[in-house]
């Protein structure tokens, strides 16, 4: 049975919910505890953060709940990211994200040019390296 932690800060669509079970054949999707998803949603700016303790309780949660050939979708903070991909790799996870089509638009709104821009699931792709 395949498993999959959530490390994103949205929730999920229904098309994504359907391409996990049909596509990826998981049959259990974990989220982080709300602790774990304010440190994950909200990656301080300071210059000198150190990753691999700022993130630890996320990387025991992953260790926790995953068997090796589990997936992770991973979307964030980019050097948080990068670091909890090479995580997963490390330990026999698969890190995946979710490939959207961008459609946007654009109007003016009380003399204001507003964009508005719409995210649709087309499906995951692992990421390489």
């Amino acid at each position: 049975m395949k498993k999959m932690v959530l490390l994103f800060s949205h929730k999920l669509t229904p098309s994504q919910k359907q391409d996990i079970e049909t596509s990826l054949h998981v049959k259990e999707v974990y989220t982080l505890p709300s602790k774990l998803q304010a440190l994950w949603s909200q990656v301080p700016i300071y210059r000198d953060l150190i990753f691999y303790d700022y993130l630890s309780g996320i990387e025991s949660f992953l260790i926790d709940k995953l068997s090796e050939g589990d997936f992770v979708l991973i979307q964030g903070d980019f050097g948080a990211t990068y670091h909890m991909i090479n995580f997963a790799k490390l330990h026999g996870f698969v890190p995946i994200y979710s490939v959207n089509r961008r459609v946007a638009r654009e109007f003016i709104e009380d003399g204001v040019v507003k964009k508005y821009s719409e995210f649709e699931h087309e499906f995951f792709r692992e990421y390489e390296g």
